[in-house]
């Protein structure tokens, strides 16, 4: 079988949307904002028209929210996702409205983070979570849009536990193999026995584990990191996914140019073998 790669397109005001892709030598990505006002009909059809035009195929729209966001140990429980009850009101509003612009631009799955969400079962905070999740997923559900979890701030088991308590048809995950390992999280590998079944997409990104408890582990170069991409890739292949390969480099300028195109050479040989 043979997987797109692609990777993660940031939201303009106006177009050319697409220029950078195209110069990368790729034709699929996944769109991200964090900017809902920029979030209006007009806009998204003119995104939809020049994908159409290029024969671009956007894979998702990776939704950010309003608020504080901190990556991290320490503030990240109190700012991210849905879990913080100071922003959730807002975000659950503004999940709904990126999922109404995913639907204007033909896109069929939303994805963000949903925060530092609580392993015990019997948390109250792990309630409201659920419920939050079910209120933006019964909307996309209305509009034919999946909802779509990256991974990071919490263990697979947990995610399966959400996924599985707010019961909506139209559910799946991101996977984010680096995020897992980031965050102290999960062996990538292994997790795909936890909740393989749901993953949808992938951010091809590769990382390091924590050695400081205080600090997140730090983002390589793909095939640098401790994901085993090898053994990654095969699994994946073996449990029947489908979906795309989104390279997410954390860098930026020239050398990220660089590891983009030297991680699509990685994942073509790895694809070979299977």
């Amino acid at each position: 079988m043979k997987y797109q790669i692609g990777v993660i397109v940031s939201l303009r005001e106006k177009g050319p949307f697409f220029k950078e892709l195209k110069e990368q030598g790729l034709s699929c990505c996944q769109l991200c904002s964090w900017t809902p006002e920029m979030w209006t009909k007009a806009l998204a059809e003119e995104v939809a028209a020049e994908a159409k035009k290029q024969k671009i195929n956007i894979t998702s729209f990776w939704t950010g929210y309003s608020g504080p966001s901190a990556w991290n140990f320490t503030e990240g429980p109190l700012t991210l996702g849905l879990t913080p009850a100071a922003y959730r009101s807002m975000r659950v509003e503004e999940l709904k409205k990126g999922a109404t612009f995913a639907k204007w631009m033909g896109v069929k799955a939303i994805i963000t983070h949903l925060g530092f969400i609580p392993e015990n079962a019997f948390d109250p905070l792990f309630h409201e979570v659920v419920v939050a999740v079910r209120q933006v997923a019964a909307h996309c559900q209305k509009l034919g849009v999946e909802f779509w979890f990256e991974t990071g701030q919490e263990t697979p088991v947990t995610l399966l536990r959400l996924i599985q308590q707010v019961g909506t048809p139209n559910l799946g995950i991101n996977l984010d193999p680096a995020n897992l390992i980031l965050y102290g999280k999960a062996n990538p590998v292994d997790a795909l026995d936890v909740f393989g079944q749901y993953v949808k997409n992938i951010h091809a990104k590769d990382g390091m584990y924590p050695t400081d408890p205080m600090k997140l582990g730090h983002e390589v170069k793909v095939g640098d990191g401790k994901v085993r991409f090898p053994e990654f890739v095969k699994r994946l292949h073996e449990i029947g996914f489908k979906g795309e390969y989104i390279i997410e480099r954390e860098i930026s300028g020239e050398q990220q140019r660089k590891d983009i195109a030297a991680t699509v050479a990685y994942l073509e040989g790895l694809f070979k073998k299977l």
